[in-house]
Formats: C-alpha cells, sequence, structure tokens
C-alpha cells in the first residue's frame, strides 16, 4: 500500500497570526486542503493519515468530514519534536512494506508527477527524497563572516517533500536514532542516511512551484500560483 502522511504539527510562528500556517486561507482554502487532495485524488494513493497539533486532532477531523475525504483513516496527534510525528505514524502502520509518504502540509502545491514520481522510485530505492537543483550560488563563511569558500552548485538541492520509504527502513533509522543521546533532526530522509549510511537516498525531481509556508509573503505567491493552476 502507498500511505501519505501528511504532516501538519507546526505552529508557523515566522507567518504571524492566530492560526498555524496548516490553517490559513488561501484562494478560499485552507492550505492543508490543498495538500489532503493533492494525495485524495491521486490513483497510486491508497490512504492518507494526517499528523497534527493535538489541540487541532478534532478540527482536522470536522474538515475531513465537511470535505468527504475518504482516504484519510487516521487523525493523530503529533509531539513537541518534528519527529514525534514520523513515530506517531510508525505506531500506527506496523507492515515493514508499506511505502510511507510523508509530506509537510504547508506544501500545498506538490503536483500529481512527483507523487508518482515518489512511488516509482521506491520500486527501487527503500528510501527516496524529493529536491530541486539549487540556483543561487552558495558560500561558506569563518568565524569573522568572511567568505572562506564557495560550494560548487552542481551538487547542491533544495529539499522538498513528500519524502518516502519502505516503513522498515524509516522504522529501524528511528530505532537506532533513539538509542543515540546527541539525536537531532528535522529531516527524515537526514535520519535514514545518518544512522543506516548504507542505504541510498533517491532523488527525485521536484517542482518550484512545489514551495513551502515558511513567511507571510509566501501567502500571495502560493495563491498566485493557485489561481494560474486552475486557469
Amino acid at each position: 500500500m502507498n500511505i501519505a502522511i501528511i504532516l501538519a504539527g507546526g505552529s508557523g510562528m515566522r507567518v504571524g497570526g492566530e492560526l498555524p500556517k496548516q490553517f490559513m486561507q488561501v484562494a478560499g482554502k485552507q492550505v492543508i486542503e490543498y495538500s489532503i487532495e493533492a494525495f485524495e485524488n491521486h490513483a497510486l494513493i491508497d490512504e492518507i493519515c494526517i499528523v497534527t497539533r493535538a489541540d487541532y486532532v478534532q478540527v482536522v477531523k470536522d474538515l475531513v468530514a465537511l470535505r468527504g475525504y475518504r482516504k484519510v483513516k487516521h487523525v493523530l496527534p503529533g509531539g513537541k519534536e518534528r519527529y514525534d510525528s514520523t513515530l506517531a505514524a510508525l505506531k500506527v502502520y506496523t507492515d515493514d512494506q508499506t511505502n510511507l509518504l510523508f509530506h509537510d502540509a504547508v506544501r500545498p502545491l506538490v503536483s500529481e508527477k512527483i507523487i508518482g514520481d515518489c512511488i516509482v522510485a521506491l520500486q527501487h530505492y527503500k528510501a527516496v527524497g524529493v529536491a530541486v537543483k539549487t540556483t543561487d550560488t552558495i558560500i561558506s563563511v569563518d568565524s569573522n563572516n568572511c567568505i572562506s569558500g564557495t560550494l560548487n552548485r552542481d551538487h547542491l538541492r533544495n529539499v522538498q517533500t513528500p519524502q518516502c520509504f519502505k516503513a522498515e527502513t524509516i522504522r529501524e533509522a528511528y530505532r537506532r536514532a533513539l538509542t543515540d543521546p546527541a539525536f537531532t533532526t528535522t529531516d527524515d530522509c537526514g535520519t535514514v542516511k545518518r544512522y543506516i549510511p548504507s542505504e541510498q537516498v533517491y532523488i527525485v525531481e521536484g517542482d518550484t512551484r512545489n514551495i513551502k509556508l515558511t513567511y507571510k509573503e509566501d501567502l500571495a505567491i502560493l495563491e498566485q500560483l493557485v489561481r494560474l493552476k486552475t486557469m
């Protein structure tokens, strides 16, 4: 089975306002609705699980009922850390051969192609990420904030989501990680790469429209992209 895990546990402090950013309005819908519908409408997705803040679990359940999302089978509370949401999903999905696609709810414009390409890649790899080529020149600086080097753009990528795994792989990576007193992460692919270094993490080509809502200014960009998409 191909299971989409939509991660909707953030607070959205950098965007401002009273609502977490995944519940803000863009072109007449909440941001999270676009993310749910991207997977709801994809023929290769069998099921959806949403992990959100504990105080928003009922809000999400009400939204699912209102919109009639048939594929959403679980709405779970997350935790204090980003990886707590991953662990919450792993407790529900115990079949190690299940494909789990973890997607940020605040990337509402993930395309059908990206999702499909990830699922195809999981036929050959146990860990799959999404990224786009870095277009800016990236420099490193020293302790005096002076340039110490310039990195080769040909080998640099900007990471997006979904991040996708055979359940057994991401489960084993976190089993090892949680025994490490120094463990910290905001990235599931990074956890696999660090704790199962022999495991290849394949990168699917992303899309510049698959942006993450991070700052207030991003709302206007998303609004424009949604309107262009529906024209």
